[in-house]
């Protein structure tokens, strides 16, 4: 590797936004680097659904072959787009300090609004009203609070996303909050969903490298937050012992509060008529086994009818 790391990124402008982001911080660190834009699959197909790909890895899986092929010397992901299980010869090399991992409902007008977050359970559940994403894990979750609900296939880039929106008659789209802040573009017709669990990892940025690559290891590890990375390995052991793909409705969020990490999982079936949850509180210096004992504590309660019916669906 030549003294300038080559960041491989997609070329969209939350992707830019992260790659730009890693760049500043080894800049401060006396690290030359230069961005590498590629366009991955999931950036090239706007219209199928991500579930429907039938593929993990949607958006990561070019960059994979960049870095396999040494075309760029590190990658770096919205880390709730990897697999669990990364390509052979990759390495996990940092997670980045976790920003907001809430989902965030953008709406059309007040009348939207009060709607869907000032009624009662009763109302909820007789709602009728159209919502859009392309995430098979807030839609099951949309459709269990609200079974009435019409669910419409949203994908691309968060510009094209917000213009869809605008475009169609619909009542709402949702949003990670955290790439909508990233790149400044929370409209004021926003509000953060509380009660709807996030996609494992939602928020963190990943940095990867070639296994065999020490040196830009070293160099990318130096940015690596301990207590993120802890929270989105449990995570994420969670996903991949319950079934494991970002395109399963499963959703999963380790915090710690002092010394506690605080852990909450669910898996609902695609339709959220069905949903198998857990909370967990341990010392979080124990914790490093809590997604996994999580998950199969899951599987005995029931969620392996559901693991097993999204399987053979």
């Amino acid at each position: 590797m030549s003294n300038v790391i080559r960041i491989g990124t997609r070329d969209s402008k939350l992707a830019l936004w992260q790659a730009e982001t890693v760049q500043s911080l080894l800049k401060d660190k006396n690290i030359d680097s230069e961005l590498i834009p590629v366009k991955s699959e999931g950036d090239l197909d706007l219209i199928t659904p991500l579930y429907a790909m039938g593929v993990e890895g949607v958006f990561t899986k070019t960059l994979d072959a960049y870095l396999l092929s040494n075309k760029i010397d590190v990658a770096v992901h919205s880390m709730k787009d990897v697999p669990t299980q990364l390509a052979q010869g990759i390495a996990q090399g940092a997670v980045l300090k976790r920003a907001n991992h809430k989902d965030l409902f953008v709406y059309k007008n007040k009348a939207v609004y009060e709607k869907y977050f000032h009624s009662n359970a009763d109302e909820q559940r007789l709602l009728q009203g159209v919502v859009a994403t392309g995430s098979v894990r807030r839609k099951a979750q949309l459709l269990h609070k609200f079974p009435n609900l019409t669910v419409e296939n949203l994908r691309g880039n968060v510009q094209t996303r917000m213009k869809k929106l605008h475009e169609n008659n619909w009542d709402a789209a949702i949003f990670a909050a955290a790439g909508l802040e990233r790149i400044d573009e929370r409209p004021q017709t926003s509000v953060e969903m509380d009660w709807m669990l996030p996609a494992p990892a939602q928020g963190a940025i990943m940095i990867v490298c070639r296994e065999n690559d020490k040196e830009a290891f070293e160099k990318i590890n130096s940015l690596n937050d301990e207590q993120t990375a802890l929270c989105v390995k449990i995570e994420r052991d969670f996903l991949k012992t319950l079934m494991g793909g970002c395109s399963t409705p499963i959703s999963a969020l380790a915090e710690i509060v002092d010394d506690t990490m605080v852990f909450k999982g669910n898996i609902l079936s695609p339709d959220g008529k069905q949903k198998v949850e857990t909370e967990k509180e341990i010392i979080a210096s124990n914790a490093d086994e809590l997604g996994i004992l999580a998950a199969k504590e899951l599987l005995r309660n029931g969620a392996d009818e559901i693991v097993k019916a999204i399987k053979n669906a």
